[in-house]
């Protein structure tokens, strides 16, 4: 098998370009007015955007019926490492160390894209039972809800 396309409206090209380009690490295949993609090794991913202005409208921390996106890795150190690179990048991060999030414990961090949507990039350290409950949570289950403060990215889901 190849790898997993992900298309996404975005409501400004040059500012999901710029962003894109410093999460993965790459920069765009393929360039045009209102389009960008992205041909990315690791992880494999065919990455698709294209700019609809009223996008930004559905932000708050998903995008239509979007809940969040994410790269696992394979370790907490990759996780420490991507931390430390997405911060140096100039994107705002939001750590969770050890945190039990659907049913599963795991070390993790956010960023937004600039229209909203959250990615994590995340280890799974162990599984959980099944009637651990995530304090704070939407629904209290044990699976993630909002937990960004206002100027930090927004962790609006997870697995």
């Amino acid at each position: 098998m190849g790898r997993v396309q992900l298309a996404l409206n975005v409501s400004d090209i040059d500012a999901a370009v710029a962003f894109y380009s410093r999460l993965f690490q790459s920069e765009p295949a393929k360039r045009r007015p209102g389009y960008a993609n992205f041909a990315i090794a690791e992880p494999p991913l065919k990455l698709v955007l294209l700019e609809s202005p009223d996008s930004a409208a559905r932000g708050s921390g998903t995008v239509g019926a979007l809940n969040h996106l994410g790269v696992e890795v394979g370790s907490t150190e990759d996780v420490a490492q991507a931390t430390t690179r997405l911060a140096e990048a100039g994107l705002a991060t939001a750590a969770e160390a050890n945190t039990t999030c659907c049913y599963a414990v795991q070390d993790k961090v956010w960023v937004n894209d600039p229209d909203g949507a959250p990615w994590e990039v995340y280890t799974v350290l162990a599984d959980a039972p099944e009637d651990v409950v995530t304090p704070g949570r939407v629904g209290e289950s044990a699976c993630c809800g909002s937990v960004a403060a206002a100027d930090q990215p927004t962790a609006a889901g997870c697995c």
